[in-house]
């Protein structure tokens, strides 16, 4: 039987390459983003204690009610934002299946979605199985906005753009003035959306991050995803929320509906409980220790570590090391010196190589040193 793919570009991702070579050499496995220390005992309590409990059926498809009430408390300490829990707050299987849905909802065959580039492989892919058009376009090279690119590609055929802020992979954060270019933008096309990938926002370091939850009108015409995997490092709950415009959500609840129609009941007892408890305004200074901690053991290397803003990931030059392709570059580092990271070309559509990859550093002491001391030794 022949099977036509409707994704026939779609091979076996840098990621999954990346860790199966840490594992087959023995490496360090800074490329995937995953921490490799403990979680917070207190949840880990949590769960214990919940798992007794009579909850082990489904939710409400929105989401667990005392849930929702803690996340529109934290949204409205964070940005000051008071959100209708009821109408416009989504919990969703980790924040990729918010965006999947979100695309599958709002997207229709020949509409345009703008990509900005380098950016996350999971935007691409749902906007083709809903048959728009992806136009990928690069960031400047400061991984900021090219404002004059982005005026240039919008038009009245585009749906939506996807920004990520804090930005993976550069650790970029947007500026006052990108986010009013922003709002320009959306006054200059009144049926254009913003879906806001925010999945870092708690992982901000000196300058602080800014939300389209704090701009009154991007908020009215924009879908914020949110990662409770990546904010809390318990990316194996796959547990994130989305917060739309009730007009947006209605739509995206449709599809949510027949993807998972409700999400892991004992992961949301569990966050409700939690998050009154915790201070997301001190994750940031954790992982700006982890930051420093990292570039300072790398101090001596041959390596250039570029500005980390938020996000934990740390890119770097090697052109001081070699004039291999980035791709190249990892795969060697790999094998002859026992680390794995991510070469950036990968999250480019034309695969630019800047002699750039990208180092996870929400790993414990003893492995960020290891590693350190072998790429000192490049």
């Amino acid at each position: 039987m022949n099977i036509i793919s409707k994704l026939p570009t779609v091979g076996t991702t840098i990621f999954t390459v990346m860790s199966k070579m840490a594992v087959d050499n023995n490496a360090i496995n800074l490329s995937q983003g995953f921490p490799n220390f403990p979680i917070d005992p207190l949840l880990v309590e949590l769960l214990k204690q919940k798992a007794s409990e009579n909850i082990h059926q489904y939710n409400p498809m929105s989401g667990n009610p005392m849930l929702l009430s803690e996340i529109g408390l934290l949204i409205e300490r964070s940005y000051q934002r008071k959100v209708q829990v009821e109408n416009e707050l989504l919990v969703t299987a980790g924040a990729t299946q918010a965006i999947f849905t979100t695309i599958q909802a709002l997207v229709h065959p020949n509409e345009e979605v703008v990509i900005l580039d380098p950016s996350y492989d999971c935007y691409e892919s749902p906007i083709v199985l809903s048959g728009g058009i992806p136009k990928r376009i690069p960031l400047n090279d400061s991984f900021l906005p090219n404002w004059e690119l982005i005026n240039q590609t919008v038009n009245e055929k585009t749906k939506l753009i996807i920004t990520n802020n804090p930005h993976n992979p550069s650790g970029r954060i947007w500026s006052e003035s990108d986010m009013r270019e922003l709002e320009y933008l959306l006054h200059r096309f009144p049926n254009l959306l913003v879906l806001s990938d925010e999945v870092y926002e708690y992982i901000t370091f000196e300058q602080k991050h800014l939300s389209v939850h704090s701009n009154e009108f991007l908020r009215s015409r924009s879908i914020v995803v949110s990662s409770f995997g990546k904010t809390f490092h318990i990316t194996g709950w796959k547990i994130g929320y989305l917060v739309a415009p009730e007009f947006i959500l209605k739509e995206i609840k449709k599809i949510h509906q027949f993807l998972v129609f409700c999400v892991n009941s004992v992961s949301q007892s569990v966050l409700a409980d939690y998050l009154p408890l915790v201070k997301t305004e001190d994750l940031g200074g954790f992982y700006q220790e982890k930051r420093n901690f990292f570039r300072e053991k790398l101090q001596s290397s041959r390596f250039e570590l570029l500005d980390c803003e938020g996000t934990y990931f740390q890119l770097a030059s090697y052109q001081k090391i070699s004039d291999e392709s980035d791709i190249d570059f990892t795969k060697r580092l790999a094998t002859e010196f026992g680390v794995a990271a991510i070469p950036l070309s990968v999250f480019n559509s034309d695969n630019a190589d800047r002699k750039l990859i990208r180092f996870c550093f929400a790993k414990d002491d003893e492995t960020l040193t290891n590693a350190a001391e072998r790429l000192c030794k490049i």
